[in-house]
């Protein structure tokens, strides 16, 4: 049995987490992806859907330098319990959205959401190698990682599906449902998710300064930080999808597989680059390639006019992002002291998720004055500069042994 299946049939803790992150996510875009062939409906423009694809980046953005102090310092089950069910309800309020007067509450809607991920995802990451042993971590990451692709497969497939088949409202209903499935799921997990602490921890403040000293004075986890960013700063690509599939002759259903596509790739990149794991000098060159081969790949995209090549390249550039992902994390959580990983990931995700952010709002200023392939040629390009420049740094400082 490969060693990721096997510490999912061995692992009953790590199981539970892992079913709740997969049911978490999938129940998110299961909300996003029929919001996003809505809101166009609604309001007759492409900007509403950027900026809910904003509002779900960016509050994240602020919120997780203090999150993930939380993290560090509460019960990490019971935050991950609290997320989910806050989660569920706001689900919800996106049966309010009925009018274009009305489009203001999905952005509410999908803000309070973005608020509950913002507390819900550091603590995950960090509670991971807590639940698994630390030979199995490689293969736990692996599954982590790919569960994110995994959940966009089937959320975004079933999402567009269901929302062309029955409209978007029942989409919010039963994401509610399966969210409310993935706290039941955190609270069958038994075992501790965070190291007993053996000292009381700091003051909110006092902690976020005490990890942004932490990266300061560590220019290698610096630079683990900042790695997503690049792939961030191209997703701007995600707010041109719902008018990139009417523009290639598909619908809702196109939306959804190009999101779709975007999820296959971040769940096999993980599978296809898990060797890299094994040979801590393949890490950092793997991060730079994984960034160039995204920005490569949407260049590629904006030349290409027909629907499933569109899709094979979207599949390429988020394999690529998928194992980015995989690597960066696996390093963190190898480098990274116990009573600080909480708040070093939600730095990590911080800067990934404002990069995002800023590239979502950037397109969703042009994206009714500006032709989609020029956007998603844009968003391949500053990726594949920015991989370059952060190539330029970080391999100057080659990981040590204990890294993998």
């Amino acid at each position: 049995m490969p060693p990721a299946l096997s510490v999912l049939t061995r692992n009953r803790d790590f199981r539970n987490l892992f079913t709740a992150d997969l049911i978490g996510l999938g129940a998110d875009w299961f909300v996003m992806i029929p919001l996003l062939t809505l809101l166009p409906h609604l309001t007759g423009s492409g900007l509403w859907g950027g900026l809910a694809l904003a509002a779900d980046t960016g509050l994240m953005a602020l919120l997780l330098p203090y999150t993930g102090t939380v993290a560090d310092r509460f019960d990490r089950r019971r935050i991950l319990i609290a997320a989910d069910l806050a989660m569920a309800a706001c689900a919800l309020l996106l049966l309010l959205v009925r009018t274009p007067a009305t489009a203001w509450i999905a952005l509410v809607g999908v803000g309070a959401i973005a608020v509950a991920k913002a507390f819900f995802s550091p603590a995950a990451q960090a509670a991971l190698p807590n639940v698994v042993d630390a030979e199995d971590l490689p293969a736990a990451n692996t599954l982590a990682g790919s569960a994110w692709g995994t959940m966009l497969v089937i959320g975004a497939s079933l999402g567009g599906i269901a929302s062309e088949a029955f409209g978007a409202y029942p989409c919010f209903a039963l994401a509610s449902a399966l969210l409310l499935f993935s706290a039941v799921q955190v609270w069958r997990v038994r075992r501790p998710l965070q190291a007993e602490r053996t000292k009381e921890p700091a003051p909110t403040f006092a902690a976020i300064g005490e990890s942004l000293r932490y990266i300061r004075h560590n220019p290698r986890i610096a630079s683990l930080v900042t790695v997503k960013s690049a792939v961030g700063l191209g997703n701007g690509v995600l707010t041109v999808f719902p008018l990139l599939a009417p523009l290639l002759g598909a619908g809702p259903l196109g939306t959804g597989l190009l999101f779709a596509a975007r999820g296959l790739g971040a769940l096999i990149g993980p599978v296809v680059l898990r060797k890299a794991l094994s040979h801590h000098s393949w890490l950092l060159p793997g991060l730079a390639l994984s960034m160039s081969l995204y920005g490569l790949a949407y260049l590629g995209v904006s030349l290409t006019t027909w629907f499933p090549l569109v899709l094979a390249g979207v599949v390429l550039a988020h394999l690529a992002a998928g194992g980015n992902w995989m690597m960066s994390n696996f390093v963190l959580q190898a480098e990274v002291p116990d009573a600080l990983r909480g708040r070093v990931f939600a730095t990590d995700f911080m800067l990934a998720t404002l990069s995002v952010a800023v590239s979502q709002l950037a397109v969703g200023a042009f994206i009714d004055h500006t032709n989609p392939r020029l956007l998603i040629a844009a968003c391949g390009a500053v990726t594949l500069l920015y991989s370059g420049a952060w190539a330029l740094v970080a391999l100057r400082r080659p990981l040590p042994n204990r890294a993998t």
